[in-house]
């Protein structure tokens, strides 16, 4: 995809609602579209984060390993929504399994790059900060509410 389509698909993105133009511009230079086929992971908790997607179409399942459990499905992101944090924060290493449950499309931009841009632009990276603080919010209550739900039959044993 030509670097232009990416800037009007990387502007449409609610996550960027209200971005300055030239951040567009510069967070499509280190941008690519990408698909990944229904049931393989698109990454592994502890591997190397380097990225994140704006999810085009299709469906990812955040997943954590339990050892009496298996795969605890922690939360899903769809069409719309965005795919990773941990690119952001130290020690730079994915915090969740995620896998594509059906063929996913979508556009993944180079955290590392942003992270060069926004310690060169303070303003770009506290606009990045804002943005990816509410995402990481929004997951630890996915994680609160799928805690909840599992623990809720030992609490009713235990009345």
């Amino acid at each position: 995809m030509m670097r232009p389509e990416l800037e009007v698909i990387i502007q449409a993105h609610p996550l960027f609602s209200g971005i300055e133009p030239r951040y567009i511009s510069l967070m499509s230079e280190g941008a690519w579209e990408t698909h990944f086929a229904a049931d393989t992971y698109v990454f592994r908790t502890g591997e190397s984060a380097t990225h994140f997607y704006l999810i085009r179409s299709g469906m990812v399942a955040l997943e954590i390993h339990a050892p009496s459990e298996g795969a605890l499905k922690i939360d899903t992101i769809e069409a719309g929504g965005v795919l990773g944090w941990s690119w952001l924060f130290s020690p730079y290493r994915w915090h969740f399994d995620a896998r594509a449950v059906i063929t996913t499309h979508a556009i993944a931009l180079d955290g590392s790059f942003l992270r060069v841009q926004a310690q060169k632009d303070h303003h770009f990276g506290y606009e990045l900060m804002k943005r990816f603080t509410q995402i990481l919010i929004e997951r630890l209550q996915a994680t609160r509410l799928q805690l909840l739900d599992i623990y809720q039959p030992q609490r009713e044993g235990l009345r």
